[in-house]
């Protein structure tokens, strides 16, 4: 980790590693966690493979969603780690989305209480990675963790 590029959430989460890559790569399972709540997510599409798509949209009220994400994956290693970024999108072409272009690196170790749950976001630069901080990053990622381990620790 670069404390000037990079932004990262870590936490134990009291479910298995197997739990928790199934929340991330089922849609079903994505579009109930991956917005901080009351917003609704749609997953457009989740293609958890080298090169495949990972495209959302977002609503306030339920009935107009508007672009969340449009990502391609670059690494998928089944229960131990996800790599996606927005700087390419899911047709490949070089992308530039608001507000910041990021590669985001998920990375699930078992751990004694469940799975050591890792998020690392990193920015090309020290200004779009304090512009990720300034419009959320730790309270928006952080109330997705959150959710996210309510879904799948409710499974355990």
């Amino acid at each position: 980790m670069n404390p000037e590029l990079d932004l990262e959430i870590q936490r134990i989460i009291r479910a298995t590693p197997d739990a928790i890559w199934e929340a991330w790569t089922n849609p079903e399972q994505l579009a109930q966690w991956w917005l901080p709540a009351p917003m609704q997510c749609r997953v457009e599409q989740l293609d958890a493979v080298p090169g495949g798509a990972l495209v959302t949209t977002m609503s306030t009220d339920g009935a107009e969603f508007v672009p969340h994400v449009n990502a391609c994956f670059l690494v998928v290693a089944p229960r131990e780690r996800l790599v996606f970024s927005n700087a390419i999108d899911s047709e490949w072409r070089p992308a530039n989305p608001a507000p910041v272009r990021m590669t985001a690196e998920v990375v699930l170790r078992a751990h004694p209480e469940g799975t050591d749950y890792r998020v690392l976001v990193r920015h090309g630069s020290a200004d779009d990675r304090a512009t990720h901080e300034e419009v959320g990053f730790r309270e928006g990622w952080g109330a997705v963790t959150e959710q996210l381990a309510t879904l799948v620790e409710g499974r355990n």
